[in-house]
């Protein structure tokens, strides 16, 4: 395939918005449903806190999160292949069409839960055909002096776009839980006419044959692994998580087996899907290790601060608990704020200075934040912790543009797209697998001292002990999506078993209150924070660590159809143009 006709001077610009609304869409729906859980679960008809249901709230979320960190390294290779921009085009063309079905869902109960997984995975298909190739093709749109600027714009977008969606999913089920997969439809639709008419290839596509073992052993490995650790995280017999259950422990190990079998393949393959000499490149090694480190952390971040402002802070506020999931999106802003100051910014001047001092600087921040966030109290000052947030994303925004931008410079032109990829990989795959660490960090939190708390607290306010005992012994997984989903566990508990009836009306107003629950689980839920916390604050430092490391590289340049290097170094700039004033 050969490259078109050389665009006009202002198709970079054209094809930095075309890509910044791809991913934004794209990242936005990652994470629209998981604020919106609750209307759309009272929607299709069915009980958050059965456990039954667990599985359809988990694959509700993960399901989209798996498909994105298993398909984006393939998707970068075929666009590699046979065009970026074609790739990408059909990417909208899917994402549109699952946005139309997502939102006509015609079942109800497990049915209708069952095929909003199944669109949500189709339409992550298509938003991984997005993200895929929208660095690559911004890389081949624009000079390397403007690389970092637009590479910042558009990776600070993709990442605000994950809490944009908490924003947007608050507002939009409070109008009907539908509205959640509409607002999809009009920008998609907008997005794929769009793209199929202002879009060109300005790359010369590589022609080669699709590695089809190397996908096959990357997929499965890479879906079983993710698979396993999501019902890792359920309850299995009496133990509060499933990492004892057989089949856990056999999808874990056959997953790294797999994937131990795909670096083998990838190694005497002519034509690799995952091109494994890229990490031979220490920009390009170092510089994934950080954003895979970051993403677990970041991912941490976003279901604990979700969890604490709704299960705790907003209802010990006087908020009622139906409320929570729009206020959490609100109260949750200093962190969408910081990336969208930090992000550009950091991007443009790693263009002159590097990315090395600016990205290894943000996650000092974020590692700065963790610890500040370790020592709130549960009923915490806002104005303290809306500066740690924005401390948060002024640190991750510092982080992402450079580091994204020192990544894509390192490799050579014609593996753009599957380095993109790569990419995505270690960022969709580090915020799939924060979920079922930082899950089951706060699930063993809560396991030794929740059970025993809630007894007696509940027979303290008159519940006969039978009840309490049995409300007790609802796995405390349970208990964490019951406030994820702006749920009170306990009125829903204690009116299933009929237990209200025989407390005092005093009692019965305490119980449903909004004070009693948080006030209840405040103590083992902070000795869960902690955890998880100190743990975020260690993958920070590593990944500080591993960006200062990243050193030198040799910056890849275009031209007359062959490729020349410059050894340049990032302490003075990411290439040899660096100091030249942007057209």
């Amino acid at each position: 395939m050969k490259a078109r006709s050389e665009p006009g001077p202002g198709y970079k610009w054209v094809a930095l918005s075309n890509t910044t609304l791809g991913v934004l869409i794209a990242t936005m729906d990652a994470s629209i449903v998981i604020i919106s859980l609750p209307a759309i679960f009272r929607g299709i008809g069915l009980d958050p806190l059965a456990p039954g249901n667990i599985g359809y709230l988990l694959w509700m979320i993960l399901g989209y999160l798996l498909v994105s960190a298993v398909l984006v390294v393939v998707l970068g290779r075929l666009g590699d292949m046979f065009g970026r921009v074609r790739i990408y085009n059909l990417g909208f063309l899917i994402f549109a069409g699952a946005s139309v079905a997502l939102s006509l869902d015609p079942f109800h109960a497990g049915a209708g839960a069952l095929w909003l997984i199944l669109w949500r995975i189709v339409q992550a298909f298509g938003g991984s055909m997005l993200t895929a190739n929208s660095a690559a093709i911004l890389t081949d749109a624009f000079p390397a002096r403007q690389r970092g600027m637009a590479l910042g714009i558009n990776q600070i977008t993709a990442l605000a776009g994950q809490f944009l969606g908490l924003l947007a999913g608050g507002f939009l089920a409070a109008v009907d839980w539908r509205a959640v997969f509409w607002v999809s439809v009009p920008i998609s639709v907008t997005g794929t006419i769009w793209s199929y008419v202002s879009l060109r290839e300005t790359a010369t596509g590589r022609p080669g044959r699709v590695d089809w073992l190397g996908n096959v052993t990357f997929a499965s490995g890479a879906g079983i692994l993710l698979a396993a650790i999501t019902y890792g995280i359920q309850p299995y017999g009496d133990s509060a998580t499933g990492w004892g259950n057989p089949w856990v422990l056999t999808g874990l190990s056959g997953g790294v087996v797999l994937l131990l079998l795909f670096c083998y393949v990838e190694k005497r393959i002519a034509e690799p899907m995952f091109n494994l000499a890229l990490f031979k490149v220490r920009a390009f090694a170092a510089g994934n290790l950080a954003a895979l480190l970051t993403a677990v952390a970041r991912g941490g971040l976003q279901f604990m601060l979700i969890i604490w402002l709704q299960g705790i802070w907003l209802p010990l506020h006087g908020y009622d608990f139906e409320d929570t999931p729009l206020w959490a999106g609100i109260f949750m802003l200093p962190l969408t704020l910081g990336f969208l100051l930090a992000g550009p910014l950091s991007g443009y001047l790693s263009d002159r200075f590097g990315a090395r001092l600016f990205s290894t600087l943000g996650l000092a921040l974020v590692a700065c934040s963790f610890l500040g966030l370790l020592a709130l109290p549960v009923d915490f000052d806002y104005g303290t912790f809306a500066a740690l947030l924005l401390l948060n994303g002024l640190g991750q925004g510092m982080f992402s543009s450079p580091n994204t931008s020192s990544i894509m410079g390192s490799v050579p032109p014609e593996y753009r797209g599957v380095a993109s990829g790569m990419r995505s990989t270690f960022q969709n795959s580090g915020t799939a697998l924060s979920i079922g660490v930082f899950f089951s960090l706060m699930v063993s939190g809560l396991a030794s001292s929740l059970p025993g708390t809630l007894s007696h607290g509940l027979q303290a306010h008159g519940v006969p002990a039978a009840a309490a005992e049995h409300a007790a012994s609802l796995p405390p997984v349970s208990t964490l999506f019951a406030t994820f989903l702006g749920n009170n566990p306990i009125e829903h508990l204690l009116t299933s078993q009929g237990a209200l009836d025989h407390v005092s009306e005093s009692q019965r107003a305490a119980l449903t209150g909004h004070t009693f629950f948080p006030q209840l689980v405040s103590g083992p839920f902070h000795h869960g924070l902690t955890i998880v916390f100190s743990v975020a604050t260690g993958m920070a430092v590593i990944s500080a660590v591993a960006s200062a490391l990243r050193g030198g590289h040799r910056a890849v340049h275009e031209g007359a159809g062959q490729r020349r290097t410059s050894a340049a170094t990032d302490a003075h700039g990411a290439s040899e143009s660096s100091h030249n004033t942007p057209s």
